[in-house]
């Protein structure tokens, strides 16, 4: 029996404006994920997998089509009822980071939590917890420029999962990294796969990150299609 689905695209549809052209990045797009699964979304660039990520995490709302995180609708929600769901059901981990410079490592990966209403005293435990995880227990009260990019990345990573979400969505996580830490930041990830059952989805432009991956979704003209030209179609 295969796992229960976390996250289901039906007919999903996106187009931009680009001067005085439309460009559609996404058409009538079918998507399954299911708790586990580790997908890596690649396709030429301005295809629309940044896209993909997007409105698949509450971020930007599709012209069309319905998405669903833990059987419920994102875009039927408030604007403030999806950002607290997305608080509590996707973790987010962009190629630059995006962390709070002021704030030290711990502060934050506990800040999600404290956005919520959880104790300091207990978001600081799970940060802490969450930082020896991913090899920064020593760094717990560094700042992001005292880290280096992998180490930021790593920190961004704890974040991500620190409310135990059952999605992680990953917008080219390795794309500042050198080869060292870009392995060190994919084993994470795959991690929370294999060992957490957390979904997880990853843009990336590099062919041997995509290997982590246990599917691949290849993206050409706003739908998915084989990575593989030769190999059938299968479950998107």
């Amino acid at each position: 029996m295969s796992a229960k689905p976390v996250l289901q695209l039906d007919g999903v549809g996106k187009t931009y404006r680009r001067g005085g052209e439309q460009v559609r990045v996404l058409v009538d797009f079918d998507f399954t994920l299911r708790a586990g699964e580790f997908v890596v979304v690649t396709g030429p660039s301005g295809v629309g997998k940044s896209t993909l990520l997007h409105v698949a995490g509450g971020l930007d709302a599709p012209d069309s089509g319905t998405v669903a995180v833990a059987g419920q609708n994102v875009w039927s929600m408030s604007t403030a009822a999806r950002a607290a769901f997305r608080r509590r059901n996707l973790g987010f981990v962009f190629q630059f980071f995006n962390l709070v410079p002021m704030l030290t490592a711990m502060e934050n990966v506990s800040l999600p939590l404290v956005l919520d209403g959880v104790s300091a005293r207990s978001a600081d435990a799970r940060a802490e917890k969450l930082l020896e995880r991913v090899g920064l227990g020593d760094r717990a009260r560094h700042r992001p420029a005292e880290l280096s990019g992998g180490q930021m990345q790593r920190v961004a990573v704890a974040r991500a999962v620190v409310a135990r979400p059952s999605i992680v969505l990953a917008d080219e996580p390795t794309g500042n990294l050198d080869s060292r830490s870009s392995t060190e930041v994919l084993d994470l990830l795959r991690s929370l796969s294999d060992e957490d059952g957390t979904a997880v989805v990853m843009v990336t432009h590099d062919h041997a990150a995509a290997q982590y991956g246990s599917r691949e979704l290849h993206l050409v003209d706003g739908r998915a299609c084989p990575a593989d030209p030769l190999a059938p179609v299968g479950e998107w």
